[in-house]
């Protein structure tokens, strides 16, 4: 990036923020409000598990899950437009003249399918009880495991992603990322049953495709092995264009610290994968991949002398 570039970016930032404090919700340069955007994933949160996240101030209130649907609804729909307004403006398009129309229609969309979201809820939930013996109980799944909120705000965000929402669904899970230690892009596509035990430090890659009932570890990366792909005019092949993050079939495991790169990389189901492992290639179905056992020093002496 150039000087003048990063003049003009810093320019930009600027009218957007005086836009922000003169209160002007449909100036184009306004920017999205983080602030806002971390209160929306509360927010929906607190309506599908509201044992976990509902406050003391709303549960005195006895706040109803429509009243937070409400919120939501109007929160997103301010968001949507400030981002499409911006993206508009960054990119040299005209913004949609009936925006706030074509707002509604998006969230339309996405309430739709709020049922199927609160399904795969579920299902990861079971599948934190069936996989891991330290879990008691359901309700302490929902009270204790981290990756919980980094999977529920996934599947709201991505669901975003694919209506072709900027900045929205990406700022989604950096708020998930910055509670949980869980970096899950929007655009990866998760099917259901999904459980990540511990959490910390799992990177999952925009164009990775995980299948039904996969379990993660700690410490797991599905990255990509050569993102610098360059279009004709030299310039980076961005989103799903660039398959650059592999592909996890039905019932794969992966122990920590295993990293998994590239978009030609497939996972045959039912495959394990060891813990530190670094993977390039793909296996098939029923595999199991592991480092050879290091060669260990031991120490058996006695105390010192």
């Amino acid at each position: 990036m150039s000087v003048d570039d990063m003049k003009c970016l810093a320019q930009e930032f600027r009218v957007a923020l005086d836009a922000q404090l003169a209160g002007d919700d449909r100036s184009e340069f306004r920017l999205p409000s983080r602030d806002a955007v971390a209160l929306i994933c509360r927010r929906y949160l607190e309506t599908l598990f509201p044992i976990y996240f509902l406050s003391e101030e709303h549960e005195a209130q006895g706040t109803p899950a429509g009243l937070n649907l409400r919120e939501i609804q109007t929160l997103l729909a301010s968001q949507i437009c400030s981002a499409v307004r911006f993206d508009c403006r960054r990119t040299g398009k005209p913004a949609p003249a009936d925006l706030e129309h074509c707002a509604d229609e998006i969230l339309q969309n996405l309430f739709g399918q709020l049922p199927e979201l609160a399904r795969l809820l579920a299902s990861d939930i079971e599948a934190a009880f069936h996989n891991d013996p330290a879990a008691s109980s359901h309700e302490e799944i929902l009270l204790a495991y981290p990756y919980i909120e980094a999977i529920t705000v996934q599947r709201l965000a991505h669901r975003l992603y694919l209506l072709d929402v900027p900045f929205i669904p990406r700022m989604m899970t950096e708020v998930a990322h910055s509670h949980t230690g869980i970096d899950i892009h929007p655009g990866a596509a998760i099917g259901e049953s999904f459980f990540i035990d511990h959490g910390t430090g799992v990177v999952i890659g925009e164009t990775s495709i995980i299948g039904n009932r996969v379990t993660l570890y700690h410490g797991v990366t599905l990255g990509a092995f050569n993102p610098l792909s360059k279009d004709e005019y030299g310039q980076l092949r961005r989103g799903h264009e660039n398959k650059r993050h592999p592909d996890l079939e039905d019932h794969v495991t992966v122990y920590p610290n295993a990293t998994i790169l590239g978009g030609k990389t497939h996972i045959g189901h039912h495959s394990v994968i060891g813990g530190n492992v670094w993977l390039t290639h793909s296996v098939g179905p029923y595999s199991k991949v592991t480092e050879k056992e290091p060669e260990l020093v031991i120490w058996n002496g006695g105390p010192e002398h």
